[in-house]
């Protein structure tokens, strides 16, 4: 038996998209860009209930290519009625410092990502700037420049992706502006979701951390499964998680 798992997080039920480059830089009338972010924060923000009481299976890969170390988890993401997400981990295999000191550190900083009245991405919390319309599988997306406003952990500086049909994310990237543990000194990262039915699912992430002792760990993190719950799932879930080798 490992030692346990501990991350509650305050969920962001409308998470930005974001990718890098590909898509030419586009001079647009301001009034234009604003009506599209104010359409992508009206779907994500409707959204937000219909996220609420779903859960999703992870599969997360993380390695330390320097010390030739790696490790699987399996993890089950739900989100409450409340809007609050827990990770609970099922399996891990390979060596503990991928456990305690890449997975787990690393998910403590996507939860502190996802406060929504902090850090979610809003005009109030970030600035736009749009690069211009393009394609990305089969999607017409209106691709954004995002910068925060201010140096706090868990925001971030890269791109933001809207599909134009839905004005919903398809994909974020980025690099986190401020460290969020001595032992993590940089994390940057590709979030991709999928539409489904009005909703945005999250579909995969990449991930590179750049830790302080260890050198760079890559993270791969998959999510299947999409399911909805009820309350006494949830509150049957304990909040602390053990994680059996």
């Amino acid at each position: 038996m490992g030692r346990g798992l501990s991350f509650t997080a305050a969920v962001v039920l409308a998470i930005p998209v974001a990718i890098a480059g590909g898509v030419p830089v586009a001079d647009s009338d301001d009034s234009a860009s604003a009506a599209i972010i104010d359409h992508y924060l009206a779907s994500t923000q409707a959204q937000q209930t219909s996220l609420r009481g779903l859960q999703m299976d992870m599969e997360i890969d993380a390695s330390l290519p320097k010390l030739k170390k790696s490790g699987k988890m399996q993890a089950l993401r739900s989100i409450s009625k409340l809007g609050q997400i827990t990770y609970q981990g099922l399996r891990f295999i390979g060596d503990q410092t991928i456990k305690n000191d890449v997975i787990v550190r690393y998910l403590t900083a996507e939860k502190q990502s996802q406060d929504i009245q902090q850090m979610s991405l809003t005009p109030k919390n970030y600035k736009f700037k749009y690069r211009g319309k393009g394609e990305k599988n089969g999607h017409q997306i209106y691709v954004f420049q995002v910068a925060p406003k201010k140096k706090m952990v868990g925001l971030f500086k890269g791109e933001l992706w809207v599909d134009a049909d839905t004005f919903l994310p398809l994909r974020e990237s980025g690099r986190f502006v401020k460290n969020p543990s001595v032992f993590l000194k940089k994390i940057e990262f590709v979030r991709d979701y999928e539409i489904k039915d009005g909703i945005a699912f999250p579909r995969h992430i990449e991930s590179t951390v750049d830790t302080r002792f260890w050198g760079p760990a890559q993270m791969s993190i998959s999510f299947t499964n999409v399911s909805r719950h009820d309350d006494d799932q949830v509150t049957a879930m304990p909040s602390t998680t053990q994680v059996t080798q």
